[in-house]
């Protein structure tokens, strides 16, 4: 029976495969034409080196020069190797770009149109050539609004085995999505969707899960819950529901249909507002007992507002509670990225253009932000080994055309951060993690090239360090150096000198980060 594997670019690119029985990850993705790279495909050379982040495969043969046993603990794989056991998820260390894929584009009709009440409309669309839509519960779409040009970002609220594909949409007073869906909205309205995005989406539950929804964020766990139905697992499934006021609170019986085809499924709903129908009032946490977080043994699921997110985030840390995951999708305020907070309409084109790269087309438009609040060793080495990645074609791309004034300005960068480290220790750790990144993010700023600073962007390193460097913080001795090195090798011109930099730097970066996280954990 086919395995569904996500591949997670750097770019922020989602690709789902179908793998065969006995077919390698590698295999499968160029059937899908998506072209990871490789050289030898036979186990040898280490090209194709990926991180595995939820799933069980059949490692395959290889030898050391490759990957490492050590390394395959940690979680690494050979896709050219690799023979999937069971669905996974995988962080491909290239751009969608590079490997000649992207997110595809859709047409769809609405066949089902529900305004529930003011503030929630459902609707179901009839998708062309649906069996080439893949996609994982939990991911979203970028869907055009019929009559414009304007593009907004919902999630699945139906899973991807049900062929018609439904959402559930929050409407306000305004806004394009939302004029559209209370005055003009009809059955046979053609909509066209791009994608799947986002790294929110179920991985192999291993654990109980808590799932917590926001409002319409609920569309999302719908999805996971229908997934969950089609193999219910062994653990326990708990979902948490809040909504602001009583013309919010949709989809109740949905959610009770879970009951009877989930075992082990429970759950509950909270109302912030007073004299709702809501058995409780106040916020999610309120009503999170110990047994859905199993000692910190548990995988997060949360989708809602910014506030709620941030808010059951500080909750954990208060409470001193480190669940094993936690993932989290969230509704991006658009003015993060020069849009309209209060229409959800993004930055138009012109203001793309002329903030020459500290907003990318993708930002503009997406009115989501996935991610993973949680870490671990693993996570923070396949960062280093992404930002290796990155840090090598950036080099390909700037070494013959760097000025000397940016020359000057690398160096200056360089010579900042060596005040944040004494005696191989860090002496000022939020100015270092802060001086650092500029340090390594500048030749992505100055590169003219939006593809390769949305990726390098999209990294979590500068947040894992930021989480877990303290002051006395060990740091491998050449950090500094190694700085300083990599500026001498571009006034050189020499690129085999900075990469060789480069690779040293990630591969002694692993060690300081191993070694920070360790002891954060051991406190």
């Amino acid at each position: 029976m086919p395995h569904q594997v996500a591949l997670t670019f750097e770019d922020g690119v989602t690709k789902v495969i179908k793998v065969d029985d006995y077919e390698t990850i590698m295999d499968a993705s160029y059937k899908a034409r998506i072209n990871i790279p490789s050289d030898c495909r036979d186990g040898a050379c280490g090209t194709c080196k990926s991180f595995c982040e939820s799933g069980e495969f059949d490692p395959g043969d290889f030898i050391d020069d490759a990957m490492t046993e050590e390394e395959l603990e940690k979680g690494y794989i050979l896709t050219c190797q690799a023979i999937p056991e069971t669905d996974m998820a995988v962080n491909i260390p290239a751009t969608s770009e590079s490997a000649k894929t992207s997110a595809a584009t859709f047409t769809s009709r609405i066949t089902e149109l529900d305004r529930h009440t003011d503030t929630t409309t459902t609707f179901t669309l009839e998708i062309d050539k649906r069996a080439d839509l893949a996609y994982l519960p939990g991911q979203y779409m970028n869907l055009k609004i019929p009559g414009t040009d304007v593009e907004r970002s919902y999630s699945f609220s139906s899973g991807p085995s049900t062929e018609p594909a439904s959402f559930m949409v929050r409407t306000a007073a305004q806004g394009a999505m939302s004029e559209y869906l209370r005055d003009r909205a009809a059955v046979g309205d053609e909509i066209t969707l791009t994608g799947p995005f986002g790294s929110f989406f179920l991985r192999e539950p291993k654990r109980p899960l808590l799932l917590l929804a926001g409002g319409t964020g609920l569309a999302p766990l719908l999805a996971i819950l229908e997934r969950l139905a089609e193999n219910p697992p062994e653990h326990a499934v708990h979902l948490i529901y809040g909504v602001s006021r009583e013309e919010d609170i949709v989809g109740l019986d949905w959610i009770e249909e879970y009951k009877a085809k989930l075992p082990n499924f429970t759950w509950d709903y909270i109302a912030s507002e007073e004299g709702t129908s809501a058995p409780h009032t106040g916020y999610v946490t309120q009503i999170i007992e110990p047994s859905h977080l199993n000692d910190g043994d548990v995988d997060i699921y949360l989708c809602g507002p910014p506030p709620m997110v941030n808010a059951v985030a500080k909750w954990l840390e208060t409470e001193g509670i480190e669940p094993a995951n936690f993932y989290f999708e969230r509704f991006a305020p658009k003015e993060k990225t020069g849009g309209d907070p209060e229409t959800g309409a993004p930055a138009s084109a012109e203001q793309v253009q002329e903030s020459g790269g500290s907003i990318t087309r993708s930002e503009a438009v997406s009115s989501m932000q996935t991610g993973r609040l949680s870490f671990a060793k693993e996570d923070s080495f396949a960062q280093l080994d992404a930002r290796m990645g990155l840090e090598l074609a950036i080099t390909e791309l700037m070494m013959p055309k760097i000025t000397d004034e940016q020359l000057k300005n690398l160096r200056r960068l360089a010579e900042a951060t060596s005040t944040c480290v004494e005696g191989g220790s860090v002496s000022e750790p939020e100015d270092f993690v802060r001086l650092n990144e500029e340090f390594h993010e500048y030749l992505f700023t100055v590169s003219n090239n939006p593809a390769l600073l949305e990726s390098y962007r999209r990294l979590d390193l500068t947040e894992q360090m930021a989480a877990t460097f303290e002051s006395g913080t060990a740091i491998f001795d050449r950090v500094i150096q190694d700085h300083f090195d990599f500026v001498e090798a571009f006034e050189a011109k020499d690129a085999d000198r900075a990469r060789e930099v480069i690779m040293a730097h990630a591969k002694d970066a692993k060690f300081t980060m191993e070694g920070a996280i360790e002891k954060k954990e051991s406190l």
